[in-house]
């Protein structure tokens, strides 16, 4: 795996969290959409730097996309922090979209009583669904949909049922993801830009993860009995399956990737979840290890240049 560091932070974002600084106090809940099959990687860290104290719902969206036992895991896992409630959902399935605004109302009991408004900001990274959750709760088109990343650029405020105040911010991404596999699950997910990765790198990240951890969706969607012991074999086993064929009778990993990637989107391979907090516990340690070597090599190369300096200037 090379170190796939994402640095993707439009303009648009940038003003994003400035907008969001400033309202933030007035905030009573705050809303984080995650993707339930990337729940520690869809989760952004500047959003726990901005909201502090304040009471969050985190939604796993997707959740037909995701894994159900690892879902139910994640969520008895989110909710040991204090101030934290956690449910997965689907859009498909309105009823699960507008148990939001009951729990909502669960946390604030006593603003009914006195006639005050629940201020509400839902956020979350771009493509986990969070439009078409406002859309559902407001029960009109009220924020722009996509299937791609970045499709909201402007904050705006919706009035819900019953005094609820829901204010929407744009989708934004941290200045640089440092964990490479996050950057994998992100970009296998559709969360950032297609072009910010190579889809064959994306591809053999998915491939490797699947042969462990569901190999059995891989032999029944590409009709493969015995899984190859290699992710090259295993790629030009699925692009033969769906002939991929370039001039000469080659494979093309290239259009391999692409099909593979589209089909784990779409669902098309099973449910699949892709992390667990031991494995991001552990991923966070050998990042952590990562760093501080980088910095002790960049400061060994500094005292390395200011010695030959010193010898140059004698």
């Amino acid at each position: 795996m090379t170190n796939n560091s994402i640095q993707w932070f439009p303009g648009h974002m940038h003003k994003a969290r400035k907008k969001i600084e400033e309202v933030i106090p007035k905030v009573d809940i705050i809303i984080e959409v995650l993707d339930a099959r990337i729940p520690f990687s869809s989760q952004n860290p500047l959003i726990h730097h901005i909201c502090k104290n304040k009471l969050v719902i985190k939604i796993l969206n997707k959740r037909d996309l995701a894994d159900p036992e690892m879902t139910a895991f994640w969520l008895s896992h989110l909710e040991k922090k204090q101030g934290v409630k956690a449910m997965a959902i689907t859009t498909r399935q309105i009823s699960e979209v507008n148990r939001i605004i009951a729990l909502c109302r669960k946390f604030t009991p006593h603003y009914e009583e006195i006639g005050k408004q629940i201020f509400t900001m839902i956020m979350g990274i771009p493509n986990v669904g969070k439009s078409t959750i406002i859309n559902i709760l407001a029960g009109s088109v009220v924020a722009q949909t996509g299937n791609q990343p970045a499709v909201t650029r402007q904050q705006q405020r919706i009035n819900l049922q019953n005094s609820l105040v829901l204010l929407d911010t744009p989708g934004i991404l941290w200045s640089k993801v440092e964990n490479p596999y996050s950057s994998f699950r992100l970009a296998a997910t559709g969360a950032i830009k297609d072009t910010a990765m190579k889809y064959d790198e994306v591809a053999f990240y998915i491939v490797k993860y699947l042969v462990k951890a569901y190999p059995e969706f891989l032999k029944k969607r590409y009709n493969i009995e015995v899984l190859p012991e290699t992710d090259i074999e295993l790629m030009t086993t699925i692009g033969e399956k769906r002939g991929c064929l370039r001039s000469g009778g080659r494979i093309d990993l290239h259009k391999a990737s692409e099909i593979l990637i589209n089909d784990l989107r779409n669902g098309m391979l099973g449910r699949i979840t892709f992390e667990h907090p031991k494995m991001i516990d552990d991923e966070l340690i050998h990042a952590e290890e990562a760093a501080r070597k980088k910095t002790e090599e960049k400061a060994k190369v500094k005292e390395e240049r200011r010695k030959r300096y010193l010898r140059n200037k004698r």
